[in-house]
């Protein structure tokens, strides 16, 4: 086979290499990296009022702060502090460097006119998507179309092309497992928590996923296309509460894995 996509078998090789003793016996977490969605000429999905890399930026910082509080020991990385544009790449680049243990990325879900009504929360994490989630999983990676070079930084792929998601979804790796646990414990403390509509956990092939080499997830933290939800996003004790059911999700979490 003429593998067209050699920095992508790089870091198969790497993963799979070094994969197995991440969760040896004491292991600990000590970096987790908060992700805000968007930012910059990348403003996201739009509601009446607000735009999807604001209500992002928002509740990571406050995540962000409530980590520091709860977990002195662990070192805290944004990708981004501020409206600026950090490219898909280098989002997953930043968590990788710094030998993160955790990648949380967060959004704001949309639906076009018509099904405004729809609301809830739902997590992805890395996946061979299947074909009705290649929609979703093209619209979140559309961004890299605003980036410059994007074919020589993502080794040639194309946003718009569902077939260059067969090599993407080999980045499938052993972090996998992790992932949906983790997932899961989000989306069970949104709703344990929050009373939140749940949406479930969902494997999709959204890029800045596929390239983070450690459990990583993207929270959908509610639609902005919703006028009710719109509201609760955008307000103080709603961005607080999210921000707190993330932090009891890391929590659980963190203890699970640390027990192995």
């Amino acid at each position: 086979m003429n593998f067209k996509y050699p920095a992508i078998l790089a870091l198969l090789i790497t993963f799979f290499t070094y994969a197995p003793n991440t969760f040896a016996q004491g292991y600990i977490i000590k970096t987790i990296v908060v992700d805000a969605g968007h930012g910059g000429k990348k403003p996201g999905a739009s509601g009446s009022f607000s735009k999807e890399k604001d209500v992002s930026l928002k509740v990571a910082l406050k995540l962000g702060a409530k980590l520091k509080q709860a977990m002195p020991d662990v070192k805290i990385i944004y990708t981004r502090t501020k409206d600026v544009d950090v490219d898909l790449y280098r989002r997953a680049e930043i968590a990788n460097q710094a030998n993160a243990d955790l990648f949380v990325s967060i959004h704001c879900n949309s639906m076009p006119p018509g099904n405004k009504h729809i609301k809830g929360v739902e997590t992805l994490v890395a996946g061979s998507h299947r074909l009705k989630e290649q929609d979703a999983a093209i619209r979140e990676n559309a961004d890299i179309k605003l980036e410059k070079n994007y074919k020589s930084k993502y080794d040639g792929y194309d946003p718009n092309d569902p077939g260059t998601f067969i090599l993407l979804s080999l980045l499938k790796n052993a972090f996998r497992d992790k992932s949906i646990k983790f997932a899961k414990l989000i989306q069970n403390s949104y709703v344990g928590r929050d009373e939140r509509l749940s949406r479930g956990v969902k494997e999709q092939g959204v890029l800045v996923l596929q390239r983070c080499g450690m459990p990583a997830v993207l929270t959908e933290v509610g639609f902005i296309s919703n006028k009710e939800e719109e509201k609760y996003i955008n307000s103080e004790s709603g961005q607080n509460e999210i921000a707190a059911s993330i932090l009891a999700a890391i929590k659980t979490y963190k203890k699970n894995v640390e027990v192995q």
